[in-house]
């Protein structure tokens, strides 16, 4: 929150284009204590947040920064839409894109699956944090790219989200590395389906193509990348 509400706080005023006066008089406090509240030199009682949230229109996790959908309202798992599954659905643009789209989705559904199957809390957070880091960091270099919209959208600025998107992977990866090494040891070591070829084609008949796929895509690229051993 120190450092989320004064940034949201000052741009909700600002798309209103709203002099801090005005924005001040409308939420029923002086001048003097708004500008605290968008410089970070005091925070709010809940009160306001309330306040402001209805004046601008948005939730109060958004304007606390806790989310960045504007309604802020949590999502079950029912009511989160599978891109695969819309009814009409058709991504548009070229065939590469579409290709990837059905590698991608089909090797990432395969793979929560395992997940659920495993149970693991901690595995499943590692996996999907990491997965949700690489996403954001790829959205952000098109979001840079497209060269149409101001980088305030995010609260990590553009010069520092690939270097942290890369600390935040390399730490869940350690994480990772640490449980394969822990259940190794283990006495009750996790349980997991068969994630052989074979197995992953038996059990996903339709989706395994796809996760092996990019597997094999991935390891392609990466022997070229590995220096010859003489």
């Amino acid at each position: 929150m120190v450092t989320d509400f004064p940034r949201t706080l000052s741009l909700l005023r600002q798309e209103k284009k709203l002099s801090q006066k005005k924005a001040a008089e409308a939420l029923g406090i002086s001048q003097a204590l708004l500008s605290h509240y968008e410089n970070g030199v005091r925070e709010p009682g809940l009160s306001f947040v309330v306040r402001a949230a209805d004046f601008y229109g948005v939730s109060c996790d958004y304007l606390l920064g806790r989310t960045m959908s504007r309604e802020g309202a949590a999502i079950s798992v029912e009511e989160l839409g599978d891109l695969s599954e819309e009814k009409g659905n058709v991504l548009r643009g070229s065939v590469s894109a579409m290709l990837q789209k059905k590698l991608l989705v089909n090797s990432s559904g395969i793979l929560l699956d395992i997940l659920g199957k495993v149970g693991h809390k901690g595995l499943i957070g590692d996996v999907s944090a990491y997965l949700s880091a690489a996403i954001y960091k790829a959205y952000r270099y098109v979001y840079m790219i497209s060269g149409k919209y101001s980088d305030t959208m995010f609260p990590v600025p553009a010069h520092l989200f690939s270097d942290l998107c890369d600390a935040e992977m390399k730490m869940r990866e350690y994480r990772l590395r640490a449980l394969a090494s822990s259940n190794q040891d283990s006495r009750e070591p996790l349980e997991f389906p068969d994630l052989s070829i074979d197995g992953l084609s038996q059990e996903y008949p339709n989706l395994a193509p796809a996760l092996l796929s990019v597997l094999h895509n991935v390891s392609e690229s990466l022997e070229k990348m590995t220096p010859d051993q003489e």
